[in-house]
Parts: structure tokens; sequence; C-alpha cells
């Protein structure tokens, strides 16, 4: 790994930049306690929306800016964002942070990274809070992620703005650029909650703030996702969060990642979709901190 040796203030509070392999690579540091690394979704969603100060409370929170996101380096090659890639970078965090072992919270697609990381690199990993997310992907997820879209309107009748939500959903696809994807994202970000417009108020500063970087999340990688085979060979203890009206990730997938892992606690939010962090953020930190007591 081309990273930096270890920084004895690696931990302190604030934002971090090292180089691996001559990319730069930003992290976050906050709250205090054992330390937890967070690796947001997408792939290619800036790290912000993945705060979670309950969480700030009772762990060093490390929130990774992934590359090609946010601050982070771009790679030469937009086929170089493989989920290989994550994996290699999230070990060059790890590995400059000093600690022997870390907990690793990741989200949706960063759920993927550190399933795969804990395969990888077991004795690095204290323990998993796998969030939103699922132990494979392929043309069958895919199909029930876009019925479950298409049948969001019926979800809401009272409410016009939910027909748009599928047709602002394919303009994800169609964008090339990080401010038209941001755009697209931001338009259909009201599929993710399980009822975004009863709490329409307090929810726009979070659909407002979210970014995206396109490279990444127009980066097809042609390994397909399937760990479920291997499940078992993850040791440490884990919880596996889902939001009861997660469209994309829901509780069929959890249910898979629960049978799956040998030391695992399913929670599943009934008033959250995608976001439990924001739609439930009191039970989602208790279903966090519940690891450090196993």
């Amino acid at each position: 790994m081309g990273s930096t040796s270890h920084d004895v203030d690696a931990l302190a509070p604030g934002t971090h930049t090292f180089t691996v392999d001559g990319v730069e690579q930003v992290y976050h540091v906050a709250g205090s306690g054992p330390v937890c690394v967070a690796h947001s979704g997408g792939p290619g969603i800036e790290w912000a929306y993945l705060r979670a100060p309950g969480l700030e409370e009772h762990f060093t929170m490390v929130y990774v800016e992934p590359v090609g996101t946010g601050a982070s380096g771009r790679l030469d090659n937009a086929d170089y964002y493989r989920l290989v890639t994550y994996v290699r970078f999230l070990d060059a965090v790890v590995a400059h942070l000093g600690e022997p072992r870390v907990y690793l919270l990741g989200h949706s697609y960063g759920g993927f990274v550190i399933q795969r990381y804990a395969l990888d690199h077991p004795d690095r990993v204290a323990g998993l809070a796998l969030y939103d997310t699922s132990p494979v992907t392929g043309a069958d997820f895919w199909a029930e992620a876009m019925a479950n879209l298409a049948a969001y309107p019926q979800r809401h009748p009272d409410r016009p703005e939910a027909a748009e939500i599928p047709a602002a959903f394919a303009q994800i696809g169609a964008a090339t650029d990080d401010e038209s994807l941001g755009t697209a994202l931001r338009a259909a970000l009201p599929v993710y909650f399980a009822d975004f417009w009863s709490r329409q108020a307090e929810f726009a500063p979070f659909q407002a703030a979210v970014r995206i970087s396109a490279a990444p999340a127009g980066a097809q990688d042609p390994t397909p996702f399937d760990v479920r085979d291997r499940l078992g060979e993850i040791t440490v203890p884990a919880v596996v969060i889902v939001g009861a009206y997660d469209f994309i990730c829901g509780p069929r997938y959890a249910e898979e990642l629960h049978a799956g892992l040998k030391d695992s606690r399913l929670v599943v939010l009934k008033d959250s979709g995608h976001f439990a962090h924001i739609e439930q953020p009191a039970e989602f930190t208790e279903a966090v901190v519940e690891l450090l007591k196993r």
C-alpha cells in the first residue's frame, strides 16, 4: 500500500488527509469511544449524509470520504471504481488509524464494501453494523427494486408529487456530471424514506444537502456481488439494521444476511426506509451501540 505511515494524531477530531498510491484519501473524525469507521453508499454519495451524532456519543466515528467522492482524490479511469478498490482504500484508512481492530459501519453499497473487507481482513474487525444493505445484487435484486419504485405512487395516493418519483429516479441513470446527477438524486430521494411527505419540512434540509460524484456512480463493476456462501466465515459480532420500507435493500436481504452470519442481531425499524439514522435516529443509535455489549 502506498499510504503514509501511521500518524499519531490520526484520530484527533477534524478532517484528515493522507495519500494512498498517490491519491488523496480524506476522512473525518468526531466523537469518543471505540473506533467505528463508517463507509457511505452509492457508490459516489458524499459522506456527510451518513453523519450520525448519536453514534458519536459512544464511538470515535471515522467517516471515510470514499475515493472519487467529495474531497478525496479521483482515479485516472472510471473503470477503476470497483469494489476491490474501495476495500483497498478502506484498508489503507484502517492501517493509517493505527488501531488493531475497528468497528465498521457500512450503509447500502458501503455494506458491500465492509462485508468484503471483513472476509479479506478478519483480524482487523471488532464488529460490523450492516445497514440497509445486502449480501447479493444482480438481476433479481434490481428487478425487485424497480418494481418497488414503480409501486411507490400507490403508497402515497394523496400526494401528486409521489407520481413524479419514478421518472425522477430514471434521470439518475441518464446523468453524466456531478450537478445533473445530484439534482436527479435529490428529486428521487423521497422514495428512500418510509414517509417523506408527512415529514417533508423535517427532511428537506437533508434532501437539499445530499451530494454525489458522477465518476464512481457511473462505473459499472463487472464482478457480480454475492457473498451469501461466505457469510459464515464472518465470526465477529454483527448487527443487521434495515428499514421496513427500504425499497432497494429491504428486509428480505437483511434476513439473508442475518441467517448467514454466525453472530448477528437483526433490527427492523418499522418507521424507516433507507435512512433510519435520519428517520429513527434514537432506535438506529441503540441498534449499533448494542454491538459494544457483545
